[in-house]
């Protein structure tokens, strides 16, 4: 067992030298010796190990396969180590979904202290609200009080509660919290805040904790540590400006005076942040909008040695693959 373990780590660690960042090197180093740790001081029985042994030998595959080229596995192993999906998004999330400054709601249930609904703090309205903190549609702000999935007998002067008498309290409880739980699980959580001047929109000298406490606004679990610079250094800047918006484009053919500054640009074109009491979510200027995500011309050039290395084998991957569908054919 220990041979086999031992076999498996390096093995994993070889696969983590080869990925294409420092970061994920990192990340990635910790994790594997995690797995191993947890495999090693647990003594469960031989289907739950092997099942443990076998979910630990999925993930260094991914790590292979994204070394080899492939993007759907690059794309998993940057979800995981920017907190996309995982243990780390949980970790992310779990500071903001509960407000210590909020006033506790009453009980649904007078009798049952557990009945209370969920509390939607600042931070979780603010991501559950935009567009840009979830691959689905954004929420209504009269969903967090009333969820759409909640029947209309909950609300006692409602026609349906006086037709077919009111909700039970305890499925009323049961909903509420599923759907909270549901919407929050969607969210991508941020790396990091930062805070704004809210008369001019300009930034601050930096978004350090001790700024954050004099503002007193919680931080993210990479708070500090440069992670959120480091992603925008690699993104790189534009190659092109981003597109007009429809209505930018009809001032232009009218003729109007179209010097509208970055920050003031129409959210579709992922400048301007949506504002929710006092946070606001918004894209980074360095991200790309949804028209030119698959864009060639936008990607920033590649200049370490170990990332054109990493290319050279993502095109070799794919000749290989392609050769072989036509030897299937």
């Amino acid at each position: 067992m220990t041979i086999t373990l031992l076999s498996l780590y390096r093995t994993y660690l070889r696969q983590i030298r080869q990925l294409p960042q420092q970061y994920l090197r990192q990340f990635f180093r910790i994790k594997a010796s995690d797995d191993i740790r947890a495999l090693i001081s647990s003594i469960p029985p031989k289907d739950v190990y092997r099942r443990k042994v076998k979910r630990v030998s999925k993930d260094i595959r991914k790590i292979e396969a994204a070394n080899n080229g492939n993007t759907k596995a690059f794309e998993h192993i940057l979800d995981v180590a920017y907190g996309r999906k995982g243990k780390l998004k949980w970790e992310l999330m779990k500071p903001i979904l509960s407000d210590p400054n909020a006033q506790v709601p009453p009980r649904i249930i007078p009798a049952v202290e557990k009945s209370r609904p969920p509390i939607y703090s600042p931070e979780i309205k603010a991501l559950l609200l935009s567009s840009h903190s979830r691959k689905t549609k954004p929420l209504v702000a009269k969903s967090l009080t009333f969820p759409p999935i909640l029947p209309l007998r909950a609300d006692p002067s409602s026609e349906d509660a006086r037709l077919l008498g009111p909700l039970s309290k305890r499925r009323e409880v049961n909903i509420r919290w599923r759907y909270f739980t549901r919407e929050w699980r969607k969210v991508l959580p941020p790396l990091q805040v930062v805070i704004k001047d809210s008369s001019s929109g300009a930034d601050c000298e930096g978004s350090s904790q001790d700024e954050l406490s004099q503002a007193g606004v919680r931080g993210m679990g990479m708070q500090g540590y440069g992670i959120f610079e480091d992603v925008q250094t690699v993104a790189g800047p534009f190659a092109m400006p981003r597109p007009l918006t429809r209505k930018e484009r009809l001032n232009m053919s009218l003729g109007t005076d179209l010097n509208v500054p970055q920050q003031h640009r129409h959210p579709s074109s992922g400048q301007k942040g949506q504002s929710f009491d006092k946070y606001s979510v918004s894209l980074s200027s360095n991200a790309l909008a949804p028209s030119l995500r698959f864009d060639p011309s936008q990607y920033p050039e590649v200049q370490p040695l170990a990332d054109l290395e990493w290319l050279e084998r993502e095109k070799d991957g794919a000749k290989d693959r392609l050769a072989k569908g036509r030897r299937c054919i």
